[in-house]
C-alpha cells in the first residue's frame, strides 16, 4: 500500500475503518435459508460466529450460558466482579446509577478487591455444568498466576486478552509470560490478542495460538486513542492479520489460525465487513451490552476503565434495545442494525451469493467514504 507523506522524513499508510468500506453485490444471489454462518475452532462448533467479550457489563455466568445456548461463545472475565465478590449484584446496581463523569474513580475502588482462585473455579463450574462450551479470559499479567485454577476447573477455551499482546514483552520489573511455552504446555486451545499489525499477528501465530484477536482500543467504551494516541482502523487491521495468517499457513505447512475481529463491531453491518476483510468470527461487547438481560442493563465498561494509573476506557450508557436472543437472532423491531445481527449477516451473504463464511472472505469490497456514501 502506498505511503503518504505526513511531513519531511515521516510517512504513513492510509488505513480504513469498517465505516470506510462497503460490500459489493455480485451477479449471483442466494436463498438466505441455504446460507451457513457456522464457525468451528479446534473441536468446537458454533452456529453463530462470535464471542461475547469478557466484560462485566456483557458476560456473567448466566449470560455465558444463555449465549452458549443460542449458538455463540460467552467468555468469562476472570478478573472481574464475579471472581472478586461472592455476590456482585449490589455493585452492578450501584455502577448502573453512576454518572459517566464520576464513574471512573468508583470503578477503580470496586475493582481493587482481590481476585479469588476459589471464585474462578466456582464461576467456570457454573458454566461448565450447564453443558455449553466454557471459555474464560485473563490478561497476560495475570495468566501465570491463575491459569492453573482455570485449567483445573475444566475450561474448554482459554483466552489471553489485553489492550495489546505481543509475543515479545520486555520488562526489567518482572518475568514476562512466555506465550509459546505456555500455549505448548496447555491442553486446551488458546485465543490471544489483541494485535493490529501483520508482524505482531505473525509472531502471535507462531506461539501456537488457535486464534488471534484483532483490535486495539476501538470499542464503544474505550478511550485508548485519546489517552495513548494509538489505534489502527479495523478494516485495515483485519486485512493485515488475515494476510499474516495466509503467510503463516505457507510457513507452517498448512496450520490455520483463526482471525477474530475484536473492536469496531457496533452494528450488524460491521460483521459482514469484518468477514470480508478476512475474519473468521467477531468478538462483541457493545451490541450485547444493549440487551435487557445483560449484567450492565445497558451500561457498558471494560477493564481498561479501571486501570489504577492510566484508565483507557469509561462507563457509557448505551441503553437497551431487546433481549440477547432478539439482538442475536431476532425478531428485530429496529432498523438501525442493533437487532437480529446474525440474520443480517446471513442476508448479506445471500445477497452476494455466498453460502459459507470462508467463501464470503473473498467478496469484493469498495472504499465508501463514510461522510458521503449514504
Amino acid at each position: 500500500m502506498t505511503e503518504i507523506e505526513i511531513g519531511r522524513g515521516k510517512r504513513g499508510r492510509r488505513a480504513y475503518a469498517f465505516d470506510d468500506i462497503a460490500i459489493v453485490p455480485s451477479r449471483r444471489t442466494r436463498d438466505p435459508k441455504e446460507v451457513s454462518i457456522a464457525w468451528q475452532i479446534d473441536a468446537y462448533r458454533f452456529e453463530l460466529p462470535f464471542l461475547a467479550a469478557p466484560m462485566d457489563s456483557v458476560v456473567s455466568p448466566q449470560t455465558a450460558i444463555r449465549i452458549g445456548e443460542l449458538g455463540g461463545l460467552g467468555v468469562l472475565n476472570l478478573e472481574g466482579l464475579w471472581t472478586r465478590y461472592e455476590d456482585p449484584q449490589p455493585l452492578l446496581d450501584e455502577i448502573a446509577e453512576l454518572d459517566e463523569d464520576s464513574a471512573t474513580r468508583r470503578l477503580q475502588e470496586i475493582y481493587s478487591a482481590p481476585i479469588q482462585a476459589d471464585l474462578i473455579r466456582q464461576r467456570i463450574k457454573e458454566v461448565r455444568d450447564s453443558g455449553v462450551v466454557t471459555a474464560a479470559a485473563l490478561s497476560p499479567q495475570r495468566t501465570a498466576e491463575f491459569s492453573k485454577a482455570v485449567v483445573d476447573a475444566g475450561v474448554d477455551i482459554f483466552v489471553i486478552r489485553g489492550t495489546t499482546v505481543s509475543a515479545e514483552h520486555v520488562s526489567g520489573a518482572a518475568e514476562p509470560l512466555n506465550l509459546k511455552q505456555f500455549i505448548y504446555e496447555l491442553d486446551v486451545p488458546v485465543i490471544v490478542g489483541g494485535c493490529a499489525t501483520y508482524t505482531a499477528a505473525l509472531h502471535l501465530m507462531r506461539t501456537g495460538a488457535a486464534g488471534v484477536l484483532v483490535g486495539f482500543g476501538g470499542g464503544a467504551a474505550h478511550t485508548t486513542r485519546n489517552v495513548l494516541g494509538i489505534q489502527v482502523p479495523m478494516a485495515t487491521a483485519v486485512a493485515d492479520v488475515a494476510a499474516a495468517r495466509r503467510d503463516y499457513m505457507d510457513e507452517s505447512g498448512g496450520r490455520y489460525v483463526h482471525v477474530i475481529a475484536d473492536g469496531g463491531v457496533g452494528w450488524s453491518g460491521d460483521i459482514p465487513k469484518a468477514v470480508a476483510c478476512g475474519a473468521d468470527a467477531v468478538m462483541m461487547g457493545s451490541p450485547l451490552a444493549r440487551a435487557t438481560d445483560a449484567p450492565g442493563k445497558g451500561n457498558h465498561w471494560g477493564m481498561e476503565a479501571v486501570h489504577e494509573d492510566v484508565p483507557r476506557g469509561k462507563k457509557v450508557d448505551l441503553g437497551t434495545v431487546g433481549t440477547t436472543e432478539e439482538i442475536l437472532t431476532g425478531p428485530s423491531h429496529s432498523p438501525d442494525g442493533s437487532m437480529n445481527i446474525f440474520g443480517a449477516l446471513r442476508r448479506s451473504m445471500a445477497t452476494t451469493g455466498y453460502s459459507e463464511l470462508k467463501e464470503f472472505q473473498r467478496v469484493e469490497v469498495t472504499i465508501a467514504d463514510s461522510q458521503h456514501s449514504r
